[in-house]
């Protein structure tokens, strides 16, 4: 087979400026290496008129405590992302250790939805109600002791309840205590990519070494929804009713910002309270992480402001549709003399919008390609470059067919015509 070098392609698209925040997420990151345990119970951010205040109401804009990328939020952590392309809109002390509160239940259930995926557990499984389930504080199911209660009744009860003793029943069901529970949702976090994040207990309840980072749970959020479409649909539910007791999902966004369709709340007197959010229009979908506010309203208020802004000050600008073919790779010694490449999601970027820019899109693969090449091969990649300095996005590339190899007569006139014509395409 001939050596050449990595073949490129660039295409010249008309989009606005591509926004990516690695460099500054990842100084930040290191700024915050040496945090080792959550920060102390946070203050009334300044300018903030406090519980009484209208969710419409709020300081100036320009006073709002900064972040490190994106707008002022009252906040002390912030994390918006687009799902798409992975662009980091808004970063404010993502990569620092905070308190989780019941967003922890976010681990609990990533890892009951993998068992119902798996069909080791199904919806009408029943796990029995504890003494210790039963005698958790805080926001509850009200679970009565000694009751069998089904997955589907648990996890609307930790979801759309926050309930903590509901936590209890699943972590004991499924690994016999809550410590073992515990365990287990470290490797998967792990395994998922939360490096910044340690889990004690299946429902967040405060205690010490427990933590995680803003960016972390994005990670969870985006992989639930992405692992679990099938059963997503438990986090968009309004309310729930159970022992005779109607309560309301604190997720305040689902009936106030259009597109919103999960995730989960968060609160205790040392986090704040906090927020993970993710909401889609017209096939656009953002996540976005708070943490450390004042009171319910301003999580409400707030959170909703962030997400306008995300949808309001950014489009994305699709360069190719997922399957649709990015260029033409030389194939060696093959039936055909090209194969497809694709990508597996839709190239894409992330733009301010109003703004114009030459968003560029370079195809890198080590060439020609050698036959036999399976459909769905990883072949090389796509380069999104927007702008000098700014950080390149890249995305696999896949073969889009089969390519059979030559057979031997074939193979021989192959390399006989490379050597005799080769160099006048060279």
């Amino acid at each position: 087979m001939p050596h050449r070098p990595p073949v490129l392609l660039a295409a010249l698209l008309a989009a606005p400026l591509l926004l990516v925040a690695a460099p500054l997420a990842a100084q930040a990151q290191q700024q915050e290496a040496q945090a080792t345990k959550p920060g102390a119970k946070p203050k009334t951010p300044p300018g903030h008129k406090g519980a009484g205040a209208s969710p419409k109401a709020g300081p100036p804009l320009d006073t709002l405590p900064p972040s490190q990328i994106g707008i002022g939020t009252l906040a002390r952590f912030a994390y918006l992302i687009d799902a798409t392309t992975d662009a980091v809109l808004l970063f404010k002390d993502a990569d620092k250790p905070m308190m989780p509160s019941s967003m922890a239940k976010m681990m609990t259930v990533y890892l009951v939805f993998e068992e119902l995926k798996a069909g080791r557990l199904k919806p009408d499984t029943r796990f029995r109600v504890s003494e210790r389930a039963r005698s958790m504080g805080g926001s509850r199911m009200f679970v009565e002791i000694n009751s069998e209660i089904t997955i589907d009744d648990l996890i609307k009860g930790v979801i759309t309840l926050s309930g903590n003793d509901a936590c209890v029943v699943l972590a004991e069901g499924m690994s016999g205590t809550e410590e073992t529970f515990a365990a287990r949702m470290n490797k998967r976090a792990k395994e998922l990519g939360m490096t910044g994040s340690v889990f004690k207990n299946a429902s967040g309840w405060p205690v010490e070494g427990m933590y995680v980072t803003a960016r972390d749970l994005a990670v969870l959020a985006k992989r639930t929804i992405e692992d679990f479409p099938e059963y997503y649909r438990y986090y968009n539910m309004t309310e729930f009713t159970w022992n005779n007791i109607r309560q309301e999902n604190r997720n305040r966004l689902l009936g106030l910002t259009p597109g919103t369709d999960g995730l989960k709340t968060g609160h205790s007197e040392d986090a704040g309270y906090g927020l993970t959010a993710s909401a889609i229009r017209d096939g656009r979908r953002l996540i976005l992480v708070v943490n450390g506010l004042s009171d319910m309203r301003s999580r409400t208020s707030e959170s909703a402001r962030l997400m306008e802004w995300g949808f309001r000050e950014y489009s994305n600008k699709v360069a190719f549709r997922t399957g649709e073919t990015v260029a033409l790779a030389d194939v060696w010694l093959g039936e055909a003399g090209k194969v497809p490449l694709v990508a597996a999601k839709p190239i894409a970027a992330t733009v301010p919008v109003g703004q114009e820019a030459g968003v560029r899109v370079k195809v890198e693969y080590e060439g020609p390609v050698r036959a036999p090449i399976r459909k769905g091969e990883r072949i090389g990649k796509a380069v999104v470059q927007a702008a000098a300095g700014a950080n390149p996005v890249e995305i696999p590339l896949y073969a889009g067919a089969d390519v059979p190899r030559l057979g031997p007569v074939g193979r021989a006139f192959g390399v006989i015509k490379h050597y005799l014509f080769g160099w006048m395409s060279s």
